[in-house]
């Protein structure tokens, strides 16, 4: 069995998109700009699973939303119900068990670059216990990923959302065995993010049509005062 990668998504129509992102600049943009990112990091994933034999699915949130065309591109599983930490525990159990190691990818990092999920991907495909980690620059993980299935209460354990929640997760007891630290990266959750996803996107050295898309889609539609110019 080779590792799988779920990338976490919302149906707009079905929940809330972005809050604090359609705070600032809107919901038609916050929506707009989760369904391109979600295609830019679909197509990253689908580069990096092509090399490695791997599978790809949309780990998508909502039970009324699993057949959407918006998500015909890949395999589709459902989150589940509960908390951030009850769906997430979901969803890599399931990789687990039919993979033998399962990677959890946000939607809101669109400036990842293919090696680096491959590279999360070879790290995974060995018999003894093993773990990956890409930090986000506020101090969560815009990936997680592990050849162990872990217990619900660990997941749940885990304060989300908050500045420390990477050093939490990584200091929580669980058979994580060793680690792989990748790359820390700006997701995006509100608008003054949008800079630094920008300008992670413009100095891609090859970026995929999906991700350079992405960018001009941006440049299109987010004032210079959003964007920093």
């Amino acid at each position: 069995m080779k590792p799988a990668i779920a990338i976490f998504v919302k149906t707009p129509g079905h929940s809330p998109i972005k809050t604090r992102l359609a705070a600032t600049v809107g919901r038609a943009f916050a929506e707009q700009w989760h369904a391109q990112a979600a295609e830019a990091v679909a197509a990253v994933v689908r580069e990096a699973c092509r090399a490695n034999a791997a599978s790809a699915y949309w780990a998508v949130a909502e039970a009324d939303a699993l057949a959407d065309p918006r998500w015909d591109g890949l395999p589709v599983l459902g989150q589940g119900e509960g908390g951030l930490g009850a769906r997430m525990h979901a969803v890599h159990r399931a990789l687990v068990e039919r993979h033998g190691a399962g990677i959890l990818l946000g939607a809101d990092a669109p400036q990842i670059d293919p090696a680096v999920l491959r590279e999360a991907l070879v790290w995974l495909d060995e018999p003894q216990p093993r773990s990956v980690m890409g930090r986000a620059a506020d101090g969560g993980f815009w990936l997680f990923g592990s050849n162990r299935a872990h217990p619900l209460g660990l997941w749940e354990s885990i304060p989300y959302s908050v500045p420390d929640t990477a050093d939490r997760f990584r200091a929580a007891p669980g058979d994580w065995g060793a680690w792989l630290e990748l790359l820390v990266l700006s997701d995006v959750d509100t608008a003054g993010d949008l800079a630094a996803c920008h300008a992670a996107l413009t100095t891609l050295p090859a970026p995929l049509p999906a991700q350079s898309a992405l960018r001009a889609w941006m440049d299109a539609q987010v004032a210079d005062a959003i964007l920093g110019a």
